[in-house]
């Protein structure tokens, strides 16, 4: 088709739990909208929106993907997002890009949890949202109870636009309560029929209960509905609009998606109920002065964008996917970032296809597209015109929750490793690759063990290299709770000049920020200064090696109160060789212990779940300092040693079902209890 008007494009996301058949319904709709003309499946791994080869082998989405087709000279503009926990960023990515979003979800008489945590990111941020029931074909579907599921949980936001027809316990058809027209389905389409006698009351008892909702919605339908007592159908479209805009509303239907049954349906309702780009509500930016701006879809104004995604290919080359908000965005350009700073040629501009990237000559306002080949521009960029400079504000992602250790499997392809990782951040912004600073160790960190894996194998499969994740290290810390006085001698004498050093120090508990104290209270001149300032040098050496594991030794003061040198054979290198004998004596004899960092956790779970995690939390060594409720969710808050935590991402989400969520900070130091002291210096032996 030919150039697109902001009215005509709806950009939906295709979100739910899963496994529940979002990528089908992608194709599906692909497949009527004639935008391919072969309709695949995920069994088949065929699909046009899984198509990286860890998608494929593992049968679920890992990577949102963009495609679009047209219907009733609509462009429909589609995300498929994944389902799986640890790809949460994906999901915050694809909601910035689009005005609306399509719920998949299985017809198992159930709300999943992805189906929920979708349903209340939507109503919570107020986004336009409709529900597909997928599977009514399958045989244990139940779509009246998979709608009564949703109705018990979310009330009268859920607005059954259709009422099933029902043979044999399974949905065949609809009625459409607002038209009043039937239909039966057929693989890939429908076939009107006229509407079941024993059905005409139910339909109009959903009709009158939509004309009621429609109606609240502004005071003109009110005073009409009041005085007449109905709406016109438009009207009721228009009522229902409303609803679903301010999330006051979600339309629920049914369908196959494997089958091509209700797709049809749900692509009417896609261009007749839910918001163009125009009719979205405001992204927040700031202009260059930091003033916020409130920034609504026009073609007409100067040209701003933002990109959602960022692909990177080691022999494509960096795809850019961006979501055009005022505007127009042409080949030939040259536009500024205004997160660098830097200007950027637009040299080609793609529509996508999943993998597949048709060029174009122009994006206009409320489209999405690609633009390839910019050197300075990476996911969340705002891209605009010079004259207007704004900055849209970041994409919200989750932070790391989880840490591994991460290594090279060969020898030697440490810099191809840790090179490859860092092209994949660019099209991944939850995870992080980076040198622990106080173990040493290159760790990377991200939202589950699961994400970790598949950035491993794409890291094979891109770029021909190979790494291996291991539990990270703990930098636990050692000290002493005694005092002690020890003598340190080092004397050497092996033909011509010798090595003489005696020096006597205190050692004792220092102030508890992890500093080192040296105190020189020589008197009398029995080690000068230089030495003194070599036995220091000799006591923050040994410091680096506890004695009980080997962890560094912090909050230790030092006294060097005696000592003697030799007029000929002292030399600096001998004090420092007998500060650390000194050391290493009465350390041993200070009482030592070995000290362990403690995080605070913000834990955020249904209330159902409260009594697992406290009891979970005990058994971690954890203490429990309070618990609110926030956003009808129990806030738990929490400090917890972190070596009993390394894997509680993975373990939260199994006694919660995935609806539970935490985050972590750095609090403090403390002595490792005795019982779990022993383990320690155990395994630093091994």
């Amino acid at each position: 088709m030919g150039k697109i008007s902001s009215e005509n494009i709806r950009n939906i996301a295709i979100v739910g739990h899963s496994g529940a058949g979002k990528t089908s319904l992608a194709e599906a709709i692909l497949f009527n909208g004639k935008s391919i003309d072969r309709l695949g499946k995920t069994s088949d791994k065929n699909t046009v929106m899984d198509f990286d080869e860890q998608e494929t082998a593992r049968g679920i989405s890992i990577s949102l993907a963009c495609a679009y087709t047209y219907w009733r000279d609509v462009k429909i503009n589609i995300i498929d997002v994944p389902g799986f926990y640890d790809f949460e960023g994906e999901f915050e990515q694809a909601m910035r890009a689009v005005g609306a979003a399509v719920l998949v979800a299985d017809a198992n008489g159930e709300v999943s949890v992805g189906a929920e945590k979708a349903v209340d990111y939507c109503i919570r941020r107020r986004i336009p949202l409709m529900i597909f029931v997928n599977g009514i074909d399958k045989e244990n579907s139940d779509y009246v109870a998979t709608v009564e599921a949703f109705r018990a949980k979310y009330g009268r936001k859920i607005s059954p636009t259709h009422l099933p027809i029902l043979r044999d316990g399974k949905m065949k058809g609809y009625v459409s309560v607002i038209s009043g027209k039937a239909f039966e389905f057929t693989p890939g389409g429908r076939n009107a029929i006229e509407v079941p006698e024993n059905m005409l009351a139910d339909v109009q008892l959903l009709k009158d209960s939509l004309t009621e909702a429609a109606a609240e919605t502004s005071e003109e339908f009110l005073d009409k509905y009041i005085e007449q007592g109905t709406l016109t159908n438009d009207e009721i479209v228009t009522g229902v609009k409303c609803g679903l805009k301010d999330g006051e509303a979600i339309p629920i239907m049914g369908g196959s998606a494997l089958q091509n049954m209700g797709v049809i349906n749900l692509m009417h309702e896609i261009v007749d109920l839910l918001p163009s780009p125009c009719e979205r509500k405001p992204v927040m930016a700031t202009d260059d002065s930091g003033e916020i701006l409130s920034v609504v879809c026009d073609v007409n104004k100067p040209f701003t964008a933002q990109v959602f995604k960022t692909v990177a290919d080691p022999f494509v080359g960096k795809l850019n996917m961006i979501r055009v908000f005022t505007g127009t965005l042409k080949s030939g350009m040259t536009v500024y970032n205004a997160t660098t700073g830097e200007k950027e040629r637009i040299n080609s501009l793609y529509v996508m296809k999943g993998k597949k990237q048709e060029a174009v000559d122009e994006l206009t306002a409320g489209d999405i597209g690609a633009v390839n080949k910019l050197n300075n521009t990476n996911t969340g960029d705002t891209l605009c015109d010079e004259s207007i400079k704004v900055k849209f504000y970041d994409i919200p992602l989750p932070k790391p929750v989880i840490t591994m250790a991460i290594n090279a499997a060969k020898s030697g392809e440490e810099d191809k490793v840790f090179q490859g990782l860092n092209r994949l951040a660019e099209e991944d912004l939850t995870f992080k690759v980076e040198k622990d600073k106080e173990t040493g160790e290159m760790v990377i960190r991200g939202q589950g063990e699961t994400q970790l894996d598949i950035l491993c194998k794409k890291l094979k499969a891109k770029f021909g290299c190979e790494a291996v994740l291991s539990m990270p290290k703990v930098a636990f810390r050692e000290t002493i709770k005694g005092v002690a006085e020890a003598e340190g001698k080092h004397k050497k004498q092996s033909g011509g000049a010798g090595q003489f050093g005696v020096v006597n120090i205190k050692f004792e508990p220092g102030a508890a920020d992890g500093e080192f104290e040296f105190v020189n209270a020589i008197v009398g001149g029995a080690v000068s200064k230089p030495f003194a300032v070599a036995a220091e040098k000799g006591l923050r050496e040994a410091m680096q090696k506890g004695v009980l594991a080997g962890y560094p030794m912090v909050d230790l003061k030092c006294t060097l109160f005696d000592g003697k040198e030799h007029p000929v054979d002292s030399k600096e290198v001998a004090f420092v060789s007998a500060a650390k004998l000194a050391y290493d004596d009465g350390i041993r004899r200070a009482k030592p212990a070995i000290l362990e960092p403690v995080y605070s956790y913000k834990i955020l779970i249904p209330d159902n779940y409260t009594g697992d995690i406290l009891g979970d939390m005990n058994k971690r060594r954890g203490r429990i300092l309070g618990m609110e409720t926030v956003d009808g969710l129990q806030e738990i808050s929490a400090e917890a040693p972190l070596v009993e935590m390394l894997k509680y991402a993975t373990d939260l989400r199994s006694m919660t079902q995935g609806r539970g969520k935490f985050s972590a900070e750095f609090l403090r130091y403390e002595e490792v209890p005795f019982s779990a002291q022993e383990k320690i210096i155990a395994d630093a032996k091994k």
